[in-house]
Protein backbone atom coordinates (compact mmCIF):
# COMPACT_ATOMS: atom_id res chain seq x y z
CA UNK A 1 0.00 0.00 0.00
CA UNK A 2 1.53 3.09 -0.82
CA UNK A 3 2.08 6.14 1.79
CA UNK A 4 -1.01 7.99 0.09
CA UNK A 5 -2.65 11.21 1.32
CA UNK A 6 -5.59 13.42 -0.27
CA UNK A 7 -3.24 16.34 -1.93
CA UNK A 8 -3.63 19.92 -0.43
CA UNK A 9 -6.03 22.02 -1.66
CA UNK A 10 -4.19 25.01 -3.21
CA UNK A 11 -4.98 28.29 -1.56
CA UNK A 12 -7.92 30.46 -2.83
CA UNK A 13 -6.16 34.10 -3.56
CA UNK A 14 -3.25 34.89 -5.07
CA UNK A 15 -0.90 37.83 -2.90
CA UNK A 16 1.95 40.34 -3.76
CA UNK A 17 5.43 39.88 -2.46
CA UNK A 18 7.50 42.68 -1.51
CA UNK A 19 11.25 42.80 -1.58
CA UNK A 20 11.67 38.82 -2.28
CA UNK A 21 15.31 37.64 -2.39
CA UNK A 22 16.30 35.45 -5.71
CA UNK A 23 18.21 32.84 -6.01
CA UNK A 24 19.01 31.95 -10.13
CA UNK A 25 20.18 28.31 -10.41
CA UNK A 26 20.81 26.40 -13.50
CA UNK A 27 17.93 24.13 -12.37
CA UNK A 28 13.91 24.64 -11.94
CA UNK A 29 12.24 23.69 -8.17
CA UNK A 30 8.62 22.39 -8.43
CA UNK A 31 5.98 23.13 -5.67
CA UNK A 32 6.72 19.98 -3.16
CA UNK A 33 10.11 19.36 -4.83
CA UNK A 34 13.42 19.47 -2.40
CA UNK A 35 16.40 21.28 -3.35
CA UNK A 36 19.84 20.61 -2.14
CA UNK A 37 22.58 23.63 -1.97
CA UNK A 38 25.50 24.64 -0.61
CA UNK A 39 25.57 28.39 0.30
CA UNK A 40 29.30 30.07 0.32
CA UNK A 41 28.89 33.64 -2.05
CA UNK A 42 28.12 36.38 0.13
CA UNK A 43 25.55 37.65 -1.56
CA UNK A 44 23.13 34.32 -0.64
CA UNK A 45 24.92 33.80 2.87
CA UNK A 46 23.23 36.81 4.63
CA UNK A 47 20.05 36.06 2.55
CA UNK A 48 20.07 32.55 3.81
CA UNK A 49 20.55 32.91 7.40
CA UNK A 50 18.02 35.83 7.28
CA UNK A 51 15.59 33.46 5.49
CA UNK A 52 16.52 30.68 8.05
CA UNK A 53 16.30 32.73 11.50
CA UNK A 54 12.66 34.36 10.18
CA UNK A 55 11.26 31.46 8.48
CA UNK A 56 10.70 33.25 5.39
CA UNK A 57 10.93 32.13 2.14
CA UNK A 58 12.98 32.99 -0.85
CA UNK A 59 12.68 32.72 -4.59
CA UNK A 60 14.17 30.13 -6.90
CA UNK A 61 14.40 31.14 -10.64
CA UNK A 62 16.01 29.55 -13.54
CA UNK A 63 18.60 30.84 -14.93
CA UNK A 64 18.44 31.74 -18.67
CA UNK A 65 21.93 33.25 -19.31
CA UNK A 66 24.86 33.75 -17.23
CA UNK A 67 26.30 31.67 -14.22
CA UNK A 68 25.39 30.50 -10.73
CA UNK A 69 28.12 31.73 -9.18
CA UNK A 70 29.08 35.32 -10.14
CA UNK A 71 31.83 36.56 -12.75
CA UNK A 72 33.42 38.88 -13.32
CA UNK A 73 33.52 40.13 -16.76
CA UNK A 74 35.65 43.07 -18.22
CA UNK A 75 33.99 43.30 -21.24
CA UNK A 76 30.71 44.04 -19.36
CA UNK A 77 29.72 47.90 -19.26
CA UNK A 78 26.81 47.30 -16.08
CA UNK A 79 26.46 45.49 -12.58
CA UNK A 80 29.82 46.80 -11.69
CA UNK A 81 32.31 44.56 -14.18
CA UNK A 82 30.12 41.16 -13.43
CA UNK A 83 28.86 38.85 -16.16
CA UNK A 84 24.63 39.85 -16.63
CA UNK A 85 22.48 37.74 -15.32
CA UNK A 86 18.98 36.95 -17.01
CA UNK A 87 16.27 34.62 -15.20
CA UNK A 88 12.75 33.52 -16.18
CA UNK A 89 10.15 35.60 -14.95
CA UNK A 90 8.14 32.40 -13.30
CA UNK A 91 9.88 30.50 -10.09
CA UNK A 92 8.89 29.22 -7.08
CA UNK A 93 9.29 29.85 -3.51
CA UNK A 94 11.75 27.48 -1.51
CA UNK A 95 11.41 27.75 2.71
CA UNK A 96 14.58 26.01 4.43
CA UNK A 97 13.78 22.70 6.31
CA UNK A 98 17.22 21.85 6.91
CA UNK A 99 20.27 24.10 7.59
CA UNK A 100 23.67 23.62 8.97
CA UNK A 101 26.90 25.60 8.61
CA UNK A 102 29.89 23.30 9.08
CA UNK A 103 32.65 25.81 8.55
CA UNK A 104 32.80 29.73 8.38
CA UNK A 105 31.63 30.76 5.05
CA UNK A 106 29.69 27.34 4.32
CA UNK A 107 26.15 26.70 5.13
CA UNK A 108 24.52 23.73 3.79
CA UNK A 109 20.54 23.52 3.05
CA UNK A 110 17.94 21.54 2.44
CA UNK A 111 14.53 23.48 0.94
CA UNK A 112 11.11 22.54 -0.20
CA UNK A 113 9.39 24.33 -2.63
CA UNK A 114 6.15 25.96 -1.72
CA UNK A 115 3.86 28.42 -4.55
CA UNK A 116 4.63 29.51 -7.96
CA UNK A 117 5.21 33.49 -8.54
CA UNK A 118 6.00 35.61 -10.85
CA UNK A 119 8.02 38.39 -11.19
CA UNK A 120 6.93 42.02 -11.43
CA UNK A 121 10.16 44.05 -10.67
CA UNK A 122 13.49 43.29 -10.05
CA UNK A 123 16.63 45.10 -9.14
CA UNK A 124 20.40 43.75 -8.23
CA UNK A 125 21.60 45.17 -4.43
CA UNK A 126 24.95 45.08 -2.89
CA UNK A 127 27.25 41.96 -3.42
CA UNK A 128 24.74 41.23 -6.65
CA UNK A 129 22.31 40.00 -4.60
CA UNK A 130 18.74 40.21 -6.86
CA UNK A 131 15.68 41.25 -5.28
CA UNK A 132 12.33 40.90 -6.31
CA UNK A 133 8.19 42.34 -6.49
CA UNK A 134 6.77 39.41 -7.08
CA UNK A 135 2.76 38.13 -7.41
CA UNK A 136 2.31 34.04 -5.75
CA UNK A 137 0.37 32.13 -8.42
CA UNK A 138 -2.28 29.74 -7.49
CA UNK A 139 -1.82 26.01 -6.78
CA UNK A 140 -2.53 23.49 -8.60
CA UNK A 141 -6.34 22.62 -8.26
CA UNK A 142 -6.39 18.77 -6.98
CA UNK A 143 -6.87 16.89 -10.02
CA UNK A 144 -7.40 13.15 -9.71
CA UNK A 145 -4.97 10.73 -11.67
CA UNK A 146 -7.21 9.17 -14.93
CA UNK A 147 -7.21 5.53 -15.22
CA UNK A 148 -5.09 5.72 -18.90
CA UNK A 149 -2.10 7.98 -16.16
CA UNK A 150 -2.36 5.34 -13.61
CA UNK A 151 0.57 3.41 -14.67
CA UNK A 152 2.80 6.50 -14.28
CA UNK A 153 1.63 6.92 -10.69
CA UNK A 154 2.36 2.93 -9.66
CA UNK A 155 5.66 3.38 -11.96
CA UNK A 156 6.34 6.66 -9.59
CA UNK A 157 5.55 4.73 -6.67
CA UNK A 158 8.13 2.29 -7.67
CA UNK A 159 10.78 4.27 -8.44
CA UNK A 160 10.39 6.36 -4.94
CA UNK A 161 10.54 3.04 -2.95
CA UNK A 162 13.56 1.99 -4.44
CA UNK A 163 14.98 5.56 -3.38
CA UNK A 164 13.29 5.09 0.27
CA UNK A 165 15.44 1.42 0.23
CA UNK A 166 18.39 2.07 -1.47
CA UNK A 167 19.20 6.02 -1.44
CA UNK A 168 20.51 8.32 0.66
CA UNK A 169 17.40 10.26 2.58
CA UNK A 170 18.22 13.55 0.91
CA UNK A 171 17.09 11.17 -2.34
CA UNK A 172 13.77 10.50 -1.29
CA UNK A 173 10.71 12.55 -1.64
CA UNK A 174 8.78 13.89 1.52
CA UNK A 175 5.85 12.37 2.82
CA UNK A 176 3.15 12.30 2.09
CA UNK A 177 2.70 11.17 -0.81
CA UNK A 178 -0.24 12.22 -3.35
CA UNK A 179 -0.13 9.70 -6.11
CA UNK A 180 -3.64 9.38 -6.78
CA UNK A 181 -3.09 13.49 -7.98
CA UNK A 182 -2.00 14.57 -11.23
CA UNK A 183 -0.12 18.13 -10.16
CA UNK A 184 1.82 15.68 -7.30
CA UNK A 185 2.83 12.85 -9.49
CA UNK A 186 3.50 15.10 -12.92
CA UNK A 187 6.09 17.43 -10.27
CA UNK A 188 7.78 14.70 -8.77
CA UNK A 189 8.83 13.02 -12.03
CA UNK A 190 9.40 16.47 -13.23
CA UNK A 191 12.32 16.52 -10.18
CA UNK A 192 13.76 12.69 -11.57
CA UNK A 193 13.65 13.20 -15.28
CA UNK A 194 16.54 14.79 -17.01
CA UNK A 195 15.66 16.97 -19.34
CA UNK A 196 16.50 20.74 -20.88
CA UNK A 197 15.85 23.77 -18.78
CA UNK A 198 13.21 25.53 -20.75
CA UNK A 199 10.74 22.25 -21.20
CA UNK A 200 11.16 22.08 -17.45
CA UNK A 201 10.11 25.82 -16.78
CA UNK A 202 7.47 25.24 -19.53
CA UNK A 203 6.01 22.33 -17.34
CA UNK A 204 6.37 24.12 -13.95
CA UNK A 205 4.38 27.21 -15.58
CA UNK A 206 1.46 25.26 -16.92
CA UNK A 207 -1.82 25.89 -14.88
CA UNK A 208 -3.14 22.88 -16.11
CA UNK A 209 -2.16 19.58 -13.84
CA UNK A 210 -3.65 17.19 -16.25
CA UNK A 211 -2.37 18.41 -19.24
CA UNK A 212 1.54 18.76 -17.20
CA UNK A 213 1.41 14.82 -16.48
CA UNK A 214 0.22 13.86 -19.94
CA UNK A 215 3.19 15.82 -21.18
CA UNK A 216 5.65 14.25 -19.11
CA UNK A 217 3.75 10.24 -19.96
CA UNK A 218 4.54 11.52 -23.79
CA UNK A 219 8.66 11.80 -22.17
CA UNK A 220 8.42 8.95 -20.49
CA UNK A 221 7.40 6.97 -23.35
CA UNK A 222 9.93 8.54 -25.85
CA UNK A 223 12.33 8.01 -23.12
CA UNK A 224 11.67 4.19 -22.90
CA UNK A 225 11.35 4.04 -26.40
CA UNK A 226 14.88 4.87 -27.12
CA UNK A 227 16.80 3.02 -24.53
CA UNK A 228 14.53 -0.27 -25.73
CA UNK A 229 16.01 0.57 -28.97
Amino acid sequence: MHPNAPAPQPPDATGPIAELPLFPLSTVLFPGGMLDLQIFEVRYLDMIGKCHKNGTPFGVVALRKGSEVRRVDTHATGAEGFAPEHFADVGTLATVTEFSAPQAGLMVVRCQGGARFRIRTRNQRKYGLWVADADTLGGDQSTPVPPDLLPLADALARVLEQQRVNGPPQATAPLPFHLDDCGWVANRWCDLLAMPLDAKQNLMQLDNPLLRLELVGDMLGKHIHAVGR
